[in-house]
């Protein structure tokens, strides 16, 4: 026996569910427009193989965030002949969209000639470091192609979510203080390390203040690469009643030598979390650099409320 609708099988029938109408309708997903600009990350550095596959995850986050990207890497540091360093990275994206259009005419088809910028510049830092962005600056320059280079990634409130994530890897923060489970190592004190002087230790400050919330603990930042600063904010900690600290790296990690974060750690006499790495919000981040650069809108990315 069957019915209208089907077999009368005694299982349910699964009936197509109904458009969404309005504003709670699922909105179409974004897709890379025809012909857009590349997205190239510049990573300080070289393309060792940490470096390497920490960039390589960033963009795989960004392409999956935005299907169709054109997403490359290219290194401040390198071997010319490998092809990896940002401008020569720069210089073979725009051949190969000359190439693409050369072979669209040749074959026949109707194709608008390429305007507008090859690539849209993102550097893999968090916060500003002025040396490294006039050297990437100086690499775009050197390539002569039409590029546009963005901001650094913070500061973002998906930052101080990745740099919560982090401490509480390390045992050094709770991961949900909804739970109310104890971490006998949790800190009561955050030193926010980064590199690139004043103008990046208030950066680093200000998702220092959304870090300070998540985590209902003083956090102050300090600078890796000026002598003192470490030991200084960790004293400053100290003095207003931190007993436990702990230090936690703005950075995502080529920018600076491993080394550096040991020695800090030992200068504050504390433990470390690790550098922010490929977390998800770092390759959000970069992505909503270049979409916010072209003026295409994909939803922006979010962070965990916290609790």
């Amino acid at each position: 026996m069957s019915s209208p609708t089907g077999p009368a099988s005694g299982l349910p029938v699964r009936m197509p569910r109904p458009r969404q109408p309005g504003r709670h309708r699922r909105p179409e997903p974004v897709v890379a427009p025809e012909g857009a600009p590349a997205l190239v990350l510049a990573v300080p550095g070289t393309p060792s193989s940490a470096t390497r596959g920490l960039a390589e995850e960033v963009v795989s986050i960004a392409r999956s965030e935005l299907p169709g990207l054109d997403a490359r890497i290219g290194y401040l540091d390198g071997d010319d002949d490998e092809f990896v360093t940002l401008s020569t990275v720069l210089v073979h994206a725009a051949e190969e969209r000359t190439a693409r259009y050369e072979q669209a005419v040749a074959a026949g088809v109707e194709v608008k000639r390429p305007e507008g910028p090859v690539a849209v510049v993102v550097p893999l830092l968090a916060g500003p470091d002025n040396a490294l962005l006039r050297r990437i600056r100086q690499a775009v320059m050197d390539s002569r192609i039409a590029a546009e280079l963005t901001d650094v990634l913070g500061p973002h409130p998906l930052l101080a979510e990745a740099l919560h994530v982090r401490l509480s890897e390390a045992g050094l923060a709770r991961a949900d203080r909804a739970r109310l489970f104890t971490v006998a190592t949790a800190a009561d004190g955050i030193v926010l390390a980064s590199v690139g002087g004043d103008e990046a230790v208030q950066a680093a400050g200000i998702t220092g203040m959304l870090l300070a919330a998540r985590l209902a603990v003083p956090v102050m930042a300090a600078a890796l690469d000026e002598e003192g600063s470490i030991s200084s904010v960790a004293d400053q900690l100290r003095g207003s009643g931190s007993q436990q600290l702990a230090l936690a790296p703005y950075l995502i990690g080529p920018e600076i030598d491993a080394g550096l974060l040991e020695e800090a750690a030992k200068e504050a006499d504390c433990a470390t979390a690790e550098p922010l790495g490929p977390y998800p919000a770092i390759g959000k981040l970069a992505l909503a650099k270049y979409t916010t650069a072209l003026g295409i809108a994909p939803q922006q990315p979010q962070s965990t409320p916290s609790h």
